[in-house]
């Protein structure tokens, strides 16, 4: 006999026969679907919304002069480039009114493969915060990467049957896409077969080669750096996701998307954020500030951060303050400065003025069956001064340069330069310093070695194992010496960031999970990664550049112009490794 006793106590409560568990009282909701704030109270049962109107509840809340919203939803993000495990991240973006995010865990699961993606869903379990999963599509992200596993459709497709698992994440690989590589052709197989999404990440694709990618199925992308670009990827039928993270910062340029028609099928995602700046800065209520802030409307913009995400990926219980709808809600004291009161998630008081209550609850599956190849996952010996000479020759050298704000690169070519006191081929005068990729997964040996410009860094060097999306250890310095003494601090620790200057070890942090994530909470990680900002601060790299979270991007061979990994120096719009050095009698 079926059991609708919950329904029919939701429907008693809507009508007014009954009293609904919780009202908020006096506040004005945010209609999602008219763009309009209505004066109303908000009736709440069972963990639903029952109506929206005049009600009287067992318990009330006054709310009087507050904007009740839908909660916000995160897009796209990856939760292991918060450096925290799940339930840290939890206590972070709560407070500031996200209730939902839709994570793609391919950080961890190219180091660890199936058994990343397990953890992730085992640490997500019994979190207050809701987390979907899309799985991850670029596992390593081309064959010109070199990662911990190789996740083809039959290692992905018995995860489709998971409830929270929506689709395929950001299909990186859009040059395979479009030649119709037979492996990715299978992903996007099992995805239709199942009746789920596919995410893109495609920077710069357009005309034809844009026709083909949306008729493999992709459906949104997340990687538009201009308006013009986004537009014509809405005309040709995706969604586009409004990208503001640490490192990738493309709210200000898609400005022009949170009007008519546009906004309409535009959503908001960080898909990389450090702690602090989720603690400090917010999260989803971050962007939304920030674009009011440069003239959207801020009941648009509130829409394209709950309704929009819930409606692509088929959440059909969330995004709205409406009758049927889970009682998932963030309290605004102001609607124009966005300052998050309180949020309520499934109708429970779970923030208020800014702090978590209670506990996040990590399922028990997270310690029991934690794998080995999470917790441990360096497999590299120890590196010495001889792994970083370059066995190249030439009298020109080819040198990536970041491009400020963004995490494309530009080609520049330079005369090779042997100087005094740095490593050959470093120009401090003019921002070139080495760079390093060792591969640390399967105990290849293999190691990348080439020149980045735009860094900043004048003195030392700079180490980390989070370098998308492989996550091999790189190294960026002026000098072969301070380079094995950041790179072996990593090692030694399992993962993390390390910093060395003048033959010493001046900082690190530890990231044991994976090297990625810390066991500390957000707010110890934060602290010691702020340390290690002023110490890279102090090495001349600027305010405006995130020293860990900008050299991460600096390996993933899918972002144009140029990449440094284990294989060499990537060309991406050619697919091809090119040298670093050559002579001109030899083009």
């Amino acid at each position: 006999m079926r059991d609708t006793n919950g329904l029919k106590a939701r429907i008693q409560a809507a009508a007014g026969a009954s009293k609904p568990q919780l009202v908020l009282k006096n506040a004005k909701v945010l209609n999602v679907f008219t763009n309009e704030l209505e004066h109303a109270d908000v009736a709440v049962t069972d963990g639903y919304i029952v109506g929206v109107g005049e009600y009287e509840g067992v318990e009330e809340k006054d709310l009087s002069g507050c904007v009740i919203c839908p909660g916000f939803i995160d897009g796209h993000i990856h939760l292991e480039s918060s450096m925290i495990p799940p339930s840290e991240f939890e206590k972070a973006v709560v407070p500031h009114g996200t209730t939902t995010v839709v994570t793609d865990p391919h950080e961890i699961a190219n180091v660890a493969g199936t058994q990343g993606i397990e953890y992730m869903l085992a640490a997500t379990e019994k979190l207050k915060l809701s987390v979907y999963f899309m799985l991850p599509s670029c596992v390593p992200s081309t064959e010109l990467d070199e990662s911990g596993a190789v996740l083809l459709a039959e290692q992905l497709r018995p995860y489709y049957n998971e409830e929270r698992v929506l689709g395929l994440a950001e299909l990186m690989n859009s040059f395979g896409t479009v030649q119709a590589d037979p492996d990715i052709l299978d992903k996007l197989y099992d995805v239709e077969n199942f009746g789920k999404l596919t995410d893109g990440h495609a920077p710069g694709l357009n005309g034809k080669e844009l026709n083909a990618y949306v008729t493999a199925g992709v459906m949104s992308d997340h990687e538009c750096s201009d308006a013009s670009e986004a537009v014509e990827k809405l005309r040709r039928g995706q969604w586009i996701m409004i990208r503001e993270g640490t490192a990738a910062k493309n709210l200000e340029a898609l400005m022009p998307l949170f009007n008519d028609p546009y906004y309409q099928r535009c959503m908001l995602a960080t898909d990389d954020k450090h702690p602090g700046d989720l603690i400090q800065g917010g999260h989803i209520d971050y962007i939304i500030r920030k674009a009011v802030k440069l003239g959207a409307d801020p009941v648009k913009a509130v829409r394209m951060g709950t309704l929009h995400a819930a409606q692509y990926f088929g959440l059909k219980k969330l995004g709205a303050v409406a009758p049927g709808y889970q009682a998932d809600l963030t309290v605004l004291s102001d609607l124009e400065q966005v300052q998050v009161k309180c949020v309520y998630k499934k109708g429970k008081l779970v923030a208020d003025n800014g702090k978590f209550l209670g506990e996040s609850e990590d399922s028990p599956k997270v310690f029991r069956e934690v794998h080995d190849r999470v917790l441990h996952s360096f497999q590299l010996d120890e590196v010495k001064e001889s792994d970083f000479q370059l066995k190249e020759h030439g009298s020109l050298q080819r040198v990536f340069t970041l491009v400020p704000g963004e995490i494309l690169t530009t080609e520049q070519i330079v005369p090779w330069k042997e100087m005094e006191g740095v490593a050959p081929g470093v120009d401090l005068e003019h921002d070139i310093v080495k760079m390093a990729v060792l591969e640390r997964h399967l105990h290849t040996g293999h190691i990348g070695i080439g020149f980045i410009g735009g860094y900043g860094l004048k003195k030392g060097a700079v180490a980390t194992s989070v370098a998308h999306d492989s996550h091999n250890l790189l190294v960026a310095g002026t000098n072969d010496r301070d380079m094995v003494i950041a790179a072996n601090a990593v090692r030694a620790n399992e993962g993390g960031l390390a910093i060395a200057a003048d033959g010493k070890l001046i900082g690190e942090l530890k990231l044991p999970i994976a090297g990625l994530m810390s066991l500390d909470s957000a707010e110890e990680v934060e602290e010691k990664l702020e340390e290690l900002k002023a110490c890279a601060r102090d090495l001349g790299i600027p305010e405006t550049i995130d020293p860990f979270m900008t050299l991460a991007f600096t390996s993933l061979p899918v972002i144009p112009k140029l990449r440094l990994n284990t294989y060499g120096l990537i060309d991406t719009d050619m697919q091809k490794v090119v040298p670093v050095l050559w002579n001109p009698s030899e083009d």
